[in-house]
Order: structure tokens, then sequence, then C-alpha cells
């Protein structure tokens, strides 16, 4: 990987790490807008300036817009949340395989 890969890989890392951008994104990934109140609820826990501050950084980094009926992924983002996509198959797959290794230590420790 060229550094200038591991720029960018840097850079969308560091925007998505920052506290809720994903679960705004995930929230919107069903393409339905929302209302900044909706997506406060849809995202849950964050508080209106944290939420604000988020979706300013996401607008300017073109993954949503603001339109009419509320907040929406552009193109860009949903491309980004296509290529994510496969996360809710991973994560089930993930739990599981926690669930069962908690399980079977805690049989053990019987």
């Amino acid at each position: 990987m060229s550094y200038k890969d591991k720029t960018a890989v840097s850079q969308l890392f560091e925007l998505l790490e920052s506290r809720y951008a994903l679960r705004v994104l995930w929230a919107l990934r069903d393409g339905h807008p929302q209302t900044f109140r909706l997506l406060q609820d849809s995202v849950g826990g964050v508080t209106p300036n944290t939420l604000n501050t988020r979706l300013k950084e996401l607008r300017a980094a073109n993954l949503i817009d603001h339109g009419g009926n509320g907040y929406g992924l552009t193109k860009t983002g949903a491309d980004l949340l296509k290529r994510l996509n496969d996360l809710q198959a991973f994560s089930n797959k993930w739990v599981a395989a926690q669930t069962k290794a908690a399980d079977a230590t805690t049989a053990l420790t019987k």
C-alpha cells in the first residue's frame, strides 16, 4: 500500500472514528431522509451539539446532505455504506461466536 493510499485510509478512519459518525451514517442507510430530531432518536444517546458537529463534518466530507425532507446520504455516502454492507452479517456471526465462547468458558468454570 502506497503512502498516498495509507493517508487516504487514515483520513477516512479519522472521520469515521469521530463519536457517532458511523452511527449517523448507519441510521441513514435505508435511503429515507431523516429530520434532526428523528436522526437524534435513531442514533440514540447523542447530544444535539455532538450531532450537529457530526452532521457538519459528514456534510463537509460529502457523505450526507440536507434536503427539504431532512438529512440523507449522498452518492458517495451510499457507496461507502454499500461497501460496509457486510458489516451486519459479520457482526451477527461475531456476536454468536462471542456468546458461544462465553458459554463454553462458563461451562468449564462450573
